[in-house]
């Protein structure tokens, strides 16, 4: 096959990815992103809408469609860098890499099209990415960014066409009750973070709701046996006892956290347990706080360990904490910006200065009334008052 010929082809299902309608609000990252960037690289987990939001990209820089070029790593058989150089010598300049994860010797390819070739590149790439760890230093020629799951914030306008202004922690903190005051004169609050609750962590569910759970699950399976498994060469029998482990997780009682306990029941070393967590928490399954790894290595005991956001919980637990799903969503939405920290009273500090306990509607300050910048976060309450603030609100961070 001559290379106009095959080039042609990868311009056929280029197209098609271009002709996709493409929604119209954009994720919170899309304001992040440097577009003056030579590569700019999208890491995240499978389902949270990095192929979308590359789309958005693209169609930021004004460039003809003929000069734009998408293709997805899982479905090519020559190096990307020999598709670059084809592309580029026709007046190729922006190419859409997505699957990453899935070309061979990705890091050196990429260097070597960003040393030699005069264009745009913009990757996708599963969160489990080993990229520190990659023979080839990419960090002086990408710029990466996490794409994170959908933040309540965001599901209100992508389902309800509801969109709200990010609003700081510091904002939340000192303002809360106009806030919530506010959003509760457009809509009921409690009854719409309920259905996030249900279905909103991933973009997916406007492909239907009834089907959001099932679809989770699959995703969840994809990135054990595709992602998990190819970028840490797990064998396949490996990868149940994950599975049990991810199970175990999500039962656990995160003040309950026992090590001992939690590698005896998964029936493997401590050792294999740490590298198991390592995976779970690169690949975007899991949230640690404290325990921080040093070359797949873990430095010390993790404080606490959460399912990556709440709607995990409903697909991996069969019986849910429901202070650990409280706790995971507040995790999950103030982490994004702030330096999260296991707290000794209280469940967690935040920049090293704000100390959070989470609770139900009567919650009081007990453990915390002698802390400064201490806060009650209470869930089923529309409105706060001094320092007592609704959870939902923490969905609008980002």
């Amino acid at each position: 096959m001559s290379p106009i010929i095959s080039l042609e082809k990868l311009y056929e299902f280029s197209n098609l990815y271009f002709s996709l309608p493409t929604p119209f609000f954009k994720r919170y990252l899309y304001e992040k992103i440097d577009f003056a960037s030579r590569m700019i690289g999208i890491l995240g987990q499978r389902g949270v809408g990095k192929t979308t939001l590359i789309r958005q990209i693209a169609q930021n820089y004004k460039i003809e469609p003929s000069k734009m070029l998408y293709i997805s790593a899982d479905n090519i058989v020559d190096s990307l860098f020999n598709i670059a150089k084809e592309f580029s010598a026709y007046g190729g300049k922006l190419l859409i890499i997505d699957e990453i994860h899935k070309a061979d010797n990705f890091a050196n390819e990429l260097k070597t099209i960003y040393d030699f070739l005069d264009i745009k590149v913009i990757f996708s790439g599963s969160s489990a990415l080993e990229i520190e760890n990659s023979k080839v230093d990419l960090s002086r020629r990408v710029l990466f960014y996490e794409l994170n799951s959908l933040s309540f914030r965001e599901f209100l306008a992508i389902k309800f066409d509801i969109n709200l202004p990010i609003i700081s922690l510091d904002d939340i903190l000192i303002n809360h009750f106009d806030i919530a005051a506010n959003i509760k004169k457009q809509f009921k609050p409690l009854e719409y973070f309920k259905l996030y609750r249900e279905f909103g962590a991933y973009p997916f569910f406007t492909e239907g709701e009834k089907g959001y759970n099932l679809r989770l699950n699959e995703i969840i399976n994809i990135i054990l046996d595709s992602e998990v498994a190819t970028i840490y060469n797990v064998d396949s029998d490996k990868l149940n006892t994950i599975r049990k482990l991810l199970h175990l997780l999500c039962s656990s009682v995160p003040m309950e956290l026992n090590i001992q306990n939690l590698s005896q029941s998964a029936g493997i070393s401590r050792n294999t347990l740490y590298s198991y967590l390592y995976y779970l928490q690169k690949a975007n399954l899991i949230e640690i706080i404290g325990g921080n790894f040093a070359n797949k290595k873990l430095l010390n005991k993790p404080d606490k360990i959460y399912l990556e956001n709440i709607n995990l919980y409903n697909i991996l637990c069969s019986n849910q904490n429901t202070g650990s799903l409280r706790e995971s969503f507040f995790l999950s939405q103030t982490k994004i910006n702030n330096t999260i920290k296991y707290a000794k009273e209280g469940d967690f500090e935040i920049n090293d200065k704000y100390v959070f306990e989470i609770g139900g509607k009567n919650k009081k300050f007990t453990q915390i009334k002698d802390l400064p910048n201490s806060f009650v976060v209470a869930d089923d309450i529309e409105v706060g008052f001094g320092n007592k603030i609704p959870l939902w609100v923490f969905g609008f961070l980002y």
